[in-house]
């Protein structure tokens, strides 16, 4: 136990980042277990789209929306979430939903404030419309 005490004592930089490090990865793991949206892969996506009727709700802007998107995804963009303006999804509050932007990043955020809201079945898509594409899984281009 001594040499522990001295060890720490004269590496006490070391370990005080050593200590930083655990509490950020216990701190991460928490939060991920408290966060309400599930993250999913395409091939999930996939799954909760043929198996249980997942919706997909895309919040990137209307110019990408147009140049592809995932076939009958609900065009949603992030600043209609952000303003609680939810009435072309309100009725998906128990379906299970999808949400999906280019990378993942920007639909997180959408996908916390849909639970937020009162969305049950929750998922973000992983990697966006960016992974979904480089897997070449279907997509529609056009209005809507």
């Amino acid at each position: 136990m001594q040499e522990f005490i001295d060890f720490v004592l004269r590496n006490a930089l070391m370990c005080g980042i050593w200590l930083a490090l655990l509490v950020m990865v216990v701190i991460s793991f928490v939060q991920a277990k408290m966060n309400k949206v599930a993250t999913v892969t395409h091939a999930q996506a996939t799954m909760l789209i043929n198996r249980e009727d997942a919706k997909v709700i895309d919040v990137r802007s209307q110019d990408e929306f147009r140049k592809g998107h995932i076939v009958n995804a609900i065009h949603t963009e992030l600043a209609e979430i952000k303003n609680n303006q939810l009435a072309a999804v309100e009725k998906l509050k128990n379906s299970p939903i999808i949400v999906v932007c280019n990378a993942g990043i920007s639909s997180s955020q959408a996908a916390k404030m849909l639970v937020q809201a009162g969305f049950d079945k929750v998922h973000n898509l992983q990697g966006g419309m960016t992974e979904w594409n480089a897997a070449n899984l279907p997509t529609v281009r056009g209005k809507r």
